[in-house]
């Protein structure tokens, strides 16, 4: 029944202006702006609480207090803290296994979001049924029955919490949907209030060609999986990435001339028991790493210059002194090109062989006309306010963009928790 209230209602604000999540970290926290700076922020996000917390206790201490983050924002802004994380699986895949233990991680969840006075919490699984980080510790074969227990693991927290807050952080990447079948995700779409949807990151170093880790058409491409397994596009937030990413590349390759779509290098570990070079080549197609105090260039070459042990460095076939990714970094943001078909920025370092990857304000106003609008989804996200840069670049971009492309909506009323008969 609550459920059935809650879809309602979000039907009912159809015309009320999207919303706006925003996470912040707790690695990213020196320079986290005011509130004079976070206008139209409806929900921050506090990440992370560790999975393991709650399989059979509710303690937990956030990295600032609830009280002290409140300030950062608008009094109407609701407050809620994510569990896991990338990397951090082991106690949702505990807590999942039986309705006793979901029932008891759930009710310890409960426990925890009124201790510390947080409006909700974010379940952020990355991922049920495999692809983690520990997906060689722990094939995907291990978990084939998350695909089933995650529906019930997500209802016996929607039971538990009442009326708080709940939603999803949700993987951008097909490949990772797997336990978001067409059977499943009705199920799971009718426990969460919003489908935190990670369109970003859609790249990584598991792939073998450069691409838009959160370009235009990619992000799109997500939303319409979601769509079409089912998802009410108003519970639906589009991600936003406030921070870069780098790639390296194989230097064999011609990323110069084409730097989109060029191969990856060193996508694999490192194989074991190497033997140290004996000509000076070094890597994966060497086979081979650098004498002991030499540094495996990303050309493939031992030496010991800064040319060597700087950026791109191959730290698992010889030394690394510190990667200068800032400088390379300042030369992508001067020399950046955009590619209007995919919907990214991009740069290709060739001294270094490193691919640059990000979002600017132009590509984040792309996103709000040709995704979030068209799409009529219910909001936006961020990860994370701590990221972005020293003039809150794309905060401001996301806020005009909620400006120029949200619904016209009467003065919002002081928020509060979807399934209750207030605004959100």
């Amino acid at each position: 029944m609550f459920k059935r209230l809650a879809f309602g209602l979000l039907a009912l604000q159809s015309v009320a202006a999207t919303r706006f999540v925003m996470y912040i970290d707790e690695w990213h926290v020196t320079d986290l702006p005011g509130s004079d700076k976070t206008e139209g922020i409806d929900y921050a996000v506090m990440g992370f609480a560790p999975s393991k917390n709650f399989n059979s206790g509710s303690s937990f201490t956030p990295f600032e207090s609830p009280n002290s983050m409140r300030k950062r924002f608008s009094p109407d802004t609701k407050l809620m803290i994510a569990i896991g994380g990338w990397g951090d699986t082991e106690g949702f895949t505990e807590a999942a296994k039986t309705e006793a233990s979901r029932e008891r991680y759930a009710k310890n969840v409960a426990s925890m979001l009124d201790a510390n006075g947080f409006d909700g919490v974010d379940i952020d699984w990355e991922y049920p049924g495999g692809n983690g980080q520990d997906y060689k510790q722990h094939p995907n074969s291990e978990k084939v029955d998350e695909i089933e227990t995650y529906p019930l693991f997500l209802e016996a927290m929607r039971k538990a919490i009442g009326d708080k807050i709940l939603s999803i952080a949700v993987p951008g990447r097909k490949q990772d949907f797997i336990a978001f079948t067409k059977e499943q995700s009705p199920k799971i779409f009718k426990s969460v209030d919003m489908v935190n949807v990670m369109s970003y990151d859609l790249i990584n170093r598991r792939d073998n060609v450069t691409g838009h880790h959160s370009g235009v058409q990619g992000s799109l491409n997500t939303v319409n999986e979601y769509l079409a397994l089912g998802a009410d596009p108003e519970q639906l937030n589009l991600g936003f990435a406030y921070y870069a990413k780098w790639f390296t590349t194989d230097p064999d390759s011609d990323c110069d001339e084409n730097p989109l779509g060029c191969k990856l290098a060193h996508c694999r570990g490192s194989p074991k028991n190497l033997k140290d070079s004996s000509n000076g080549q070094c890597g994966f197609a060497a086979g081979a790493k650098c004498p002991s105090g030499q540094c495996c260039s990303s050309s493939g070459y031992c030496g010991t210059t800064d040319e060597f042990c700087q950026a791109g460095c191959l730290s698992d076939y010889g030394t690394c002194k510190g990667v200068s990714i800032t400088a390379s970094w300042r030369k992508a943001q001067q020399d950046g090109k955009t590619d209007d078909k995919g919907g990214g920025q991009y740069y290709f370092d060739k001294e270094n062989n490193l691919f640059w990857t990000w979002d600017t304000p132009e590509m984040i106003d792309r996103k709000f006309k040709e995704i979030v609008a068209e799409k009529k989804l219910g909001g936006v996200m961020a990860w994370s306010l701590g990221e972005d840069t020293y003039k809150f670049e794309h905060l401001q971009a996301m806020q005009k963009g909620l400006k120029s492309h949200s619904p016209k909506a009467p003065a919002k009323a002081p928020a509060k928790p979807i399934g209750t008969c207030g605004k959100h």
